[in-house]
């Protein structure tokens, strides 16, 4: 993760970073990271905690104000009404694009409201190479999200700190330091077109067994926004 930060710069002399939290491995760990790295990094920044409440009955708050508490970091929790929308009311059989654009807007108003320039989202290196086939088999686009993003019409910068790690790691580092995580974070679990890919990368790797190594390599070589143009 440090790799990452240091690579594209993702973190300068008296941030104030949100880090979005699902209650997910990913977003857990991130946080965990993030907290140790404030203790000696040599640019001093500032940590909140953001996480959305999509109205599911399996999301527990009392779990992720735990999380927080025990690292000392602020938390703010936000109701959403994504659950109603995406799955009562427009019964969305591809939800998750959708749901994303929601929650982003309910995450960028609180991050200003709280003074943040910088979001912090717990994106992995399999959530990029899952990203980039999906745009090219089903959109015919190449690219994938950017490790860092300035929109410009909050004037928050986007930061992806676990874009080098792969989801082995993570989960890794969850079972070795026993940290618990929220047992579900979204309906569509293992059974979106996301999952669709994950499970071809599986596959295909079986046969090419540098298969990662090169579409990851190949994403950072030839993509601009990587590149930072």
């Amino acid at each position: 993760m440090r790799k990452a930060i240091e690579e594209y710069k993702m973190i300068e002399e008296n941030d104030k970073i949100a880090v979005c939290l699902s209650g997910g491995k990913d977003s857990i760990t991130m946080l965990h990271a993030f907290k140790s790295l404030q203790r000696f990094y040599p640019k001093k920044f500032e940590l909140i905690a953001i996480s959305i409440d999509p109205g599911f009955e399996f999301f527990d708050i009392d779990f992720l104000k735990n999380i927080c508490n025990n690292l000392d970091i602020p938390l703010f929790i936000e109701k959403s009404n994504a659950k109603q929308i995406v799955f009562d009311i427009r019964n969305e059989k591809n939800p998750c694009s959708l749901c994303a654009n929601l929650r982003r807007g309910v995450i960028n108003s609180i991050a200003i409201e709280k003074g943040c320039n910088k979001i912090a989202l717990g994106h992995n290196q399999d959530d990029v190479l899952e990203t980039f086939l999906l745009n090219l088999l089903y959109t015919g686009n190449i690219g994938t999200f950017a490790p860092v993003s300035y929109m410009d019409r909050s004037k928050i910068t986007l930061i992806r700190p676990l874009v080098f790690t792969p989801e082995k790691e993570i989960r890794r580092f969850v079972r070795k330091n026993n940290i618990e995580v929220m047992k579900k974070v979204c309906p569509m679990d293992g059974t979106s077109k996301r999952e669709d890919m994950k499970n071809l990368i599986i596959n295909l790797s079986k046969d090419i067994p540098m298969l990662r190594a090169n579409l990851f390599g190949a994403i950072r070589r030839n993509l601009d926004d990587w590149k930072g143009k």
